[in-house]
Formats: C-alpha cells, structure tokens, sequence
C-alpha cells in the first residue's frame, strides 16, 4: 500500500492536475465556452437523429453507452471516498473538473468521430488510438500504443471491474445480507452473457437501464436533500469555504486529521475524472461507433455526458451526504455512508435499496461499457480480434475476485490506472486542438 500510495501521489502530482485544469481551460477558452453556449443544442440533438448517417448504433445509443460506463460507483461510492478524504471541498473540485471536462469531452468526442474507420467486420472503430495515429501522424504511433495498453489495464484494474463489481458485493451484502463470493460469480455470469453479443447488445442494455436508474437515483436524492433542505445552505458555505481553505475533515472523531487545500483538489479532481471520465478519452470511443454525419454534432452529445454525470448524479449524492449530518456522526465509508446518508433522509429502509439497486445498476452497465472500451484498445495494439476471447474470460474470472480485494487497494489502482490513461490523450488534445476549432467554426458557420 506504501508503494500504491507513492505512485498514486507521483501521477496525480501537480504536473497531471495542471494538465488536467490547463487542457480543459485551454479548451474552454478557444472553443468560446461551449459548454455553456451550445449546451441547449446538445440537448436538442440527443433526441433527434440525423437519417441515412453512417454508424452501428444512434446517436442516443452512443451517449446512454458511455453513461453507462462513466454513471457508476464514481457516483456514489467514488463521492462519499472523495467527501471522506478529501473533505466536503472535494466536491467543489469535482464540479471544476466536470465545468471544464465538458470542453475537453467534446474534442475527444469530435475528434473520434472525424478519425474513425471500419475494422474487418465493418464496424465503426475510433478514439484516442486513432486520433492520435492519424491526427499527429504514424511517428506518433507509439503514444497511441500506450494509451491503447493502459486502456486495457484501465478496464481491467480501473474504472472496469473492481470498483463497480466490489461496490455491487458491498451494497447487496449490506441490504440483502448476500454472499459476496456469489455475487461475484452471479454478475460474472450476466455480464458474459451481454459482452458476447458485441457493441449492439451492449447499447440496448444500456438505453433501457441508464435513464431509468439515473432518473430514480436524482428523484430519490431530491427528495433526500428537501428532508433536510435546512441543512442546504451550511452544506454549501461548507463546500467553498473547504475547497479554498484547510480544515478539519467532518466525522472521524476527535483525532482527525487536516486536510489541505491541494489534497481536496487532487481528490476532488481525481473522482471527477474516475466518475466523468473527461480526459481519458474513453467515452470517444463508443461515440466513434455513432450514427452520425458530423464530428462536431456527436462531440456536443458527447459532453452531454459530463454533464449529467457530475453536474447532476454526483451532485445529488454529495448534497445528500452533506445535508444528512452522516458525516459529521458517523466515520462509515463508501458505500456505507451513502446508505446512511439516503436512510436518513427518506427516513425509512427504502433508502438503503434505491443506494443498492441504484449501485448494482449503474456499476453493472460501467462493467460492460467498460469491456468495449478494453476490447477496443486490445484490437488496436494487436492489430486484429485473436485476443479477444481470452480478454473476455479474464475479464470474467476478474469480476468473479473483485469482491475480495479491499475498497482503499481498489481505488488507488484505479486513480493510478486512470492517470496513466489521460496523460497520453491529454497530449493529443493539446495538440489537435486546432483541427477540433476548425470542425466547430466550420459547423456552426454551415449552419
């Protein structure tokens, strides 16, 4: 864990946040804040498809896929970690880092789409492997290798599988009193069904659980947030006043420690990427796959993500936290706090099962998504579909042992696995960021 700790501590060090913050103001500034101005129109094009555009999937399919992967444990479990150890600041950083991933969600997004090409099948492939190849050219290859291997890695130690499979043991043993070990081997199973029929079968089960686990979740927050809405304005002052000043984390008891400025934000920042995945890259990768005639079209869809991710979901689960007192009484953790968060607000168990099945839902549909991305990359470093099998029964047999490894060993891989994603995209963008200008002022004059 020493070891982890350091690692973690060097990736997500000054440098990572800088480039982080940095390519997502850059951005920002150059596209004329986007994700403001165009935030309507993106709405608007979620709900309406464009006819006879070249793709596997639609456009709402592509989107709800990729919120599929980025709404889950990120969303409840990652924000009650990030309020415990990075204080209720942490939750201010989150939403920075959601502001300006938009931004950098939306070049992803246009950036795949306007370098994507057909493998052998004729499905449409994409993402920072091929943005990076054909976008700074082949003597950039190696950067696109490297982001195609810790992309695997990632789906595999990540964002992938043992955050969303360990919270889904957690939750069901804490509301259903379910064996852990079974768990494990219950969604093991579901989920070979499911990544077997390929890109189509993963985009039909994530249409119908996303917006209907998401719409649930929020609506059971609100109501938790209203119970105690006098609680509502000490929770924000809170939020400010934590993410610029050092203080004291709430709870934990008389010996808890003081938490600084920078670790609020390194925190802050970290789960808002490990939840919304802006600078990863990721999410561009099923947005490749979209019906679409546009990059710039699908890059506005695709930031929409970010938005409803962050902005909202884990919105709703810090407030929640916050204005219920169970940080300030209880040292409980992760899920736990979020179950005693929801409870205390509904006042009644029904609390504890929106949590569980909220979290079984959004964690299983970021397993699966979650899959497509690591096979995607997988092709990319392979140069064909050989490998994919074994892929998929490692990852199976990975999910069957997730459950037994320890919450704080699952989150440091993961904050580690994901850094070493953004850094090699995080560099593209800044690079290509001209041609992403381009496309959008081409756009928008056409229009």
């Amino acid at each position: 864990m020493e070891l982890l700790y350091y690692i973690q501590e060097l990736v997500w060090g000054p440098l990572l946040l800088v480039l982080v913050l940095g390519t997502g103001i850059y951005l920002t500034i150059r596209l004329r804040f986007i994700q403001i101005l165009k935030l309507p129109l993106a709405m608007k094009y979620i709900v309406t498809q464009e006819k006879d555009a070249e793709g596997d999937i639609s456009t709402f399919a592509a989107l709800c896929t990729a919120l599929a992967a980025t709404i889950g444990t990120g969303n409840i479990v990652g924000v009650a970690t990030a309020l415990r150890i990075g204080g209720a600041g942490a939750l201010f950083w989150m939403w920075v880092s959601a502001f300006l991933g938009m931004a950098t969600k939306y070049a992803e997004s246009c950036l795949s789409v306007k370098y994507r090409t057909a493998d052998k099948n004729g499905q449409r492939i994409g993402g920072p492997m091929f943005y990076i190849t054909h976008g700074m050219g082949e003597k950039w290859k190696w950067l696109a290798k490297t982001f195609a291997f810790f992309g695997v890695l990632a789906a595999y130690f990540g964002c992938g599988v043992f955050a969303q499979i360990n919270a889904i043991a957690e939750a069901s043993k804490i509301a259903f009193n379910a064996s852990v070990p079974a768990v494990g081997l219950i969604v093991a199973f579901i989920v070979g069904i499911v990544i077997l029929g390929g890109i189509e079968s993963v985009a039909k089960v994530a249409q119908w659980c996303v917006p209907f686990m998401a719409l649930t979740y929020v609506v059971g927050g609100i109501f938790c947030i209203s119970a105690n809405s006098h609680n509502l304005p000490w929770a924000i002052k809170t939020i400010f006043h934590s993410a610029f000043t050092s203080s004291a984390v709430i709870g934990g008891g008389a010996g808890a420690a003081v938490i600084s400025v920078m670790t609020a934000m390194r925190i802050g920042i970290a789960r808002g990427i490990f939840s919304n995945e802006s600078g990863l890259g990721s999410a561009s990768i099923v947005a490749a796959a979209a019906k679409t005639s546009s990059c710039v079209r699908q890059g506005l869809v695709s930031m929409t993500g970010t938005f409803f991710d962050t902005l909202c979901v884990c919105t709703i689960t810090g407030l929640v936290i916050l204005t219920s007192g169970a940080m300030e009484n209880s040292s409980l953790q992760g899920v736990a706090l979020t179950n005693a968060a929801f409870t205390t607000g509904i006042a009644t168990e029904i609390g504890i099962f929106i949590v569980t099945v909220g979290l079984i839902f959004f964690a299983f549909t970021s397993i699966i998504g979650w899959n497509y991305y690591g096979e995607r990359c997988l092709v990319f470093l392979t140069g064909g579909t050989k490998w994919l099998v074994p892929y998929r029964i490692l990852y199976i047999i990975l999910i069957a042992l997730a459950p037994h490894l320890t919450l704080t060993v699952i989150w440091t891989v993961g904050d580690i696995a994901n850094a070493c994603m953004a850094l090699p995209n995080l560099i593209a963008l800044l690079v290509l960021s001209g041609i992403v200008c381009k496309e959008t002022k081409a756009f928008f004059h056409k229009d």
